[in-house]
């Protein structure tokens, strides 16, 4: 019988889960883990409203701390979770062992960082990340990003928001390659151009330059570029370090089943930490998407609840959005499949691309094309045919 459950994460991914516990009826301990001193917060803000400062960090907050004392979930803020002993069913947490019965292990993954002791170096994964960012990113300042994925495309249109002269370097031949696939990432690139930001694709950094402070940028192409400010971009390793020697297998994250169960009864993964097999997708997969966290919090808390025995599978369509240059970016399902079908222009907008494998509509991308993409993703929900997913774009866009 369950009576003291932990949860590992101070992040959407660990509060849904702790909201759950509650919701469900769960009389025993509560107790929330996070490395962070603040309590849970809203993270997609954070290269965006925050960096522009259109919103401050109390706005972020999901939960004031008399709902956690209301709900008796107590917390534990500015600690760090150190080892696990599944046999002993304790989790030392800042060297104080605790006993368990339950785990949910939601700790995310961490900004991937490059080697330099240089000050004007970010990387943005926290509050506290934003913070130290934003208050670099002022008019004039010569920023470069690092990376051209959505966080570094968030972060450059920030900065130029906030009078920035911006610079994105992308190691692949088109920003959102790996996401997107080339073809549409090279129409996402000319966003960036039409907006004054410089991107340079195809090309390495091989070093920064600068006493005590960057100074500029080297790249592999011999060129190098000023700079007061550097945002490194590049990706996220998931924070599983404290628990290599706990027994539990670790692979590109928490290898979980289906479940999310990751091996041992009483031990649940949820969110960016979390490897599963997502059948929506028919492949091995890190969520590293707020839906996804959000989603997996909660059925982690219910199959930990319900026991092994009784635990459901978790799937679920990949889904994120996005804001650049003033334009909501939406995409959902299996963008790196063949993109068969565009309409409109990333520069004009409303746009739309659609993805297909075989005859079945697999995935959506639209730029401000909100009742486009609601009708296209309850078509990906029905498993649609590309023909006729075809058929409705044809008819909205030719409504515009």
């Amino acid at each position: 019988m369950l009576k003291r459950i932990m949860v590992v994460g101070g992040n959407i991914a660990g509060l849904k889960a702790t909201e759950t516990l509650r919701q469900q009826g769960f009389d025993g301990e509560v107790f929330l883990v996070s490395a962070e001193a603040h309590t849970p917060y809203d993270r997609p803000p954070l290269s965006k409203q925050i960096l522009t400062r259109e919103l401050e960090p109390a706005s972020l907050h999901y939960r004031d701390m008399c709902w956690f004392a209301d709900n008796r979930i107590e917390l534990l803020l500015g600690k760090r979770a150190n080892h696990l002993d599944l046999n002993a069913k304790t989790l030392t947490v800042d060297g104080e062992q605790r006993t368990f019965d339950g785990l949910v292990i939601a700790t995310g993954a961490r900004a991937r960082e490059f080697p330099t002791a240089l000050a004007g170096i970010h990387t943005l994964r926290t509050l506290d990340d934003a913070l130290r960012l934003r208050d670099e990113l002022v008019s004039g300042a010569r920023v470069v990003v690092i990376g051209a994925g959505f966080i570094g495309a968030e972060v450059a249109s920030s900065a130029l928001a906030n009078g920035a002269k911006v610079t994105i370097i992308e190691a692949a031949s088109a920003p959102l390659a790996r996401a997107l696939g080339v073809r549409l990432g090279r129409l996402f690139g000319e966003i960036h151009a039409q907006n004054g930001v410089e991107l340079t694709c195809s090309v390495q950094v091989s070093g920064l330059r600068g006493v005590d402070k960057v100074k500029s940028v080297l790249l592999s192409n011999g060129s190098e570029i000023a700079a007061d400010v550097v945002v490194i971009g590049i990706g996220v390793v998931p924070n599983t370090e404290w628990l290599a020697d706990s027994g539990l297998e670790l692979s590109n994250g928490l290898a979980c089943d289906a479940t999310l169960n990751a091996g041992h009864e009483f031990v649940y993964g949820a969110g960016d930490v979390a490897l599963w097999p997502n059948a929506w997708t028919v492949t091995m997969m890190r969520g590293e998407q707020w839906t996804i966290a959000a989603e997996q919090g909660k059925h982690a808390a219910l199959n930990l609840l319900a026991g092994r025995d009784n635990a459901t599978p978790f799937s679920t369509m990949p889904y994120f959005w996005s804001d650049q240059y003033g334009a909501r970016i939406q995409s959902m399902g299996r963008t790196d499949s063949e993109v068969i079908m565009l309409r409109g222009s990333p520069e004009s907008r409303p746009f739309i691309g659609v993805y297909r494998d075989g005859y079945r509509l697999v995935g959506v991308v639209a730029i401000n094309a909100p009742k486009a993409f609601t009708i296209l993703r309850n078509k990906l929900n029905g498993k649609a045919s590309f023909e006729d997913a075809a058929r409705s774009v044809e008819k909205f866009m030719g409504a515009v």
